[in-house]
């Protein structure tokens, strides 16, 4: 893998950088030394921790959906068809609750306190954003 030897070559620049720095001129600073290998083990770990889902995406069976904190909460919902989600805008930003790929999502600009109501004919998976601000995503699940 490239990343892990170029974060190395960072690590290992940065030591010998700060190795070299002339400590008389600058006594009242601390000496600064990295571990290359410390620094790569704590950036694995770190990249383990983002990239391992937690229990908040895990679906839920609910009809109700919140916008807050520029987030759909819960992110994936659980329905039976013919079921009638609600998702409610309690952001101080307008937000939409629009389909990806053409799919039957197409809320109006929601305002604070906001809703949009959609009934679910047909199973299948329906994943959804905010077209004001594309980072906010999330999906609906429909069961037969």
């Amino acid at each position: 893998m490239r990343l892990p030897r170029l974060l190395f070559a960072v690590a290992t620049s940065a030591t010998l950088l700060f190795a070299g720095h002339d400590t008389a001129a600058n006594a009242d600073q601390p000496a600064v030394t990295a571990a290359p290998t410390t620094a790569m083990a704590d950036m694995a770990d770190m990249a383990s921790k983002i990239a391992a889902p937690g229990p908040a995406d895990a679906p839920v069976a609910t009809n109700a959906v919140t916008i807050q904190n520029f987030a759909y909460s819960p992110a994936t919902v659980t329905v039976k068809a013919g079921t009638t989600v609600t998702w409610t805008n309690k952001d101080q930003d307008p937000h939409t609750v629009t389909s990806m790929n053409g799919g039957p999502l197409q809320s109006p600009t929601l305002n604070t306190g906001d809703s949009f109501r959609y009934t679910f004919k047909t199973p299948g998976r329906f994943e959804y954003l905010c077209t004001i601000h594309p980072f906010m995503t999330a999906t609906v699940v429909v069961t037969p």
